[in-house]
């Protein structure tokens, strides 16, 4: 096997261990906040759909399942053929609304809490970051769907060297190069020399115009490996993490503001989990601090996601139990269900959407269709 093709598969797995991984902290967080107060589990999932592998350990059944889209902790009140009596206290819907919104929140904590662990592992591992060491060209980070770059082929994770026969140079001022060659470009042909995990090749490019300037729809980054420095100071450690934790956070909240504000522009940048897959390779590639990144990037989108306030998600069991509390006793079972049942299938089917979307972008289907 070719070293980068070997690179990019070790890089695709790393980016699905991390996934797996996130998936297992979030849903255990939901366990542990049960267990610990004493509440029934029946089960604990990775993925939907039917058993791949199983294992019952205190009455609880461990399962991987056969769709990788996520996971769950039920229990013992959703199965209505059970032997526990409805009356029992250690049923989840029959203990006080606190002990219920700390189940349902705890999945939320617990990916906010590995990512800060994580951002405070690099830096304990990896050290203060101070810089780049630079090499030649720009990275491309990230495609916007239906936007120039996109439509020409440009390909996330590729490093752009040249544009019309001109080296780009390093660091910032080759990133300042090419937005400039962009931006004065509009309605010309770049011909940009690319280098990627299948080699050298050249690409045609035509940036779209927009209020007078040239667009394409990419991020980038000057092409190089991150600098440290070395501190023992433990609270320079997590003074690094908790600024990274910050940043992180407020950009994804800011993201999502974009996404509710300007769904019409924003919406067609919106990845899936094959989109995630994708970037995780990608960074990867790039050295392992980069996946210590990704990994608290999506953890922290994961949290921010599921703390919306959308059915089948934390949010809204959390908005269901608020609308309890304040009605003073229980929602009606079929409404709750419904609800349920109907943000459920809503979520798989953006899921699927996603995943078809995403698939149709990558490269290797391109390829394989012959564009």
């Amino acid at each position: 096997m070719a070293p980068r093709t070997e690179a990019r598969r070790m890089g695709v797995l790393a980016a699905l261990a991390v996934l797996a991984a996130l998936i297992v902290v979030h849903e255990g967080g939901h366990f542990f906040a049960a267990t610990w107060q004493g509440i029934r589990v029946s089960s604990f999932s990775i993925g939907f759909g039917p058993v791949l592998l199983q294992r019952q350990r205190r009455g609880v059944q461990f399962a991987l399942r056969a769709i990788p889209m996520g996971g769950f902790v039920a229990f013992p009140d959703d199965d209505p053929e059970g032997d526990i009596a409805p009356d029992d206290p250690d049923l989840l819907s029959n203990r006080p609304a606190h002990q219920r919104a700390l189940v349902i929140a705890a999945g939320v904590l617990a990916n906010l809490l590995f990512a800060w662990l994580v951002l405070f592992s690099q830096t304990l591992i990896y050290g203060i970051p101070d810089g780049i060491n630079t090499g030649a060209g720009v990275m491309i980070t990230h495609i916007s769907a239906g936007q120039r770059a996109a439509s020409a082929g440009l390909r996330s994770g590729e490093r752009v060297l040249a544009i019309n026969g001109v080296p780009l140079g390093q660091g910032e001022e080759a990133v300042h190069r090419f937005v400039a060659a962009v931006q004065q470009g509009a309605g010309e042909t770049l011909l940009l020399r690319l280098e990627g995990a299948e080699g050298e090749r050249s690409l045609e490019l035509v940036p779209a115009e927009a209020n007078g300037v040239g667009r394409i729809g990419a991020q980038l980054q000057p092409f190089g490996s991150r600098r440290y420095r070395r501190r023992s100071n433990a609270g320079a450690w997590i003074a690094q993490a908790n600024s990274g934790f910050w940043q992180i956070t407020s950009q994804t909240l800011a993201g999502y503001g974009a996404l509710l504000t300007s769904f019409a522009e924003t919406a067609p940048q919106v990845g899936g989990p094959v989109k995630i897959v994708e970037l995780g390779a990608n960074l990867a590639r790039q050295g392992s601090d980069s996946l210590f990144l990704f990994t608290a990037l999506i953890s922290i989108n994961l949290a921010v996601l599921n703390a919306l306030p959308l059915p089948a998600l934390d949010g809204g069991q959390m908005l269901l139990l608020l609308l309890e509390a304040l009605r003073g006793k229980p929602l009606p079972e079929a409404f709750t269900e419904g609800v349920t049942r109907t943000g459920f299938a809503l979520l798989l089917g953006l899921i699927a959407v996603l995943v078809v979307k995403d698939t149709s972008q990558l490269s290797v289907v391109r390829q394989l269709l012959g564009n």
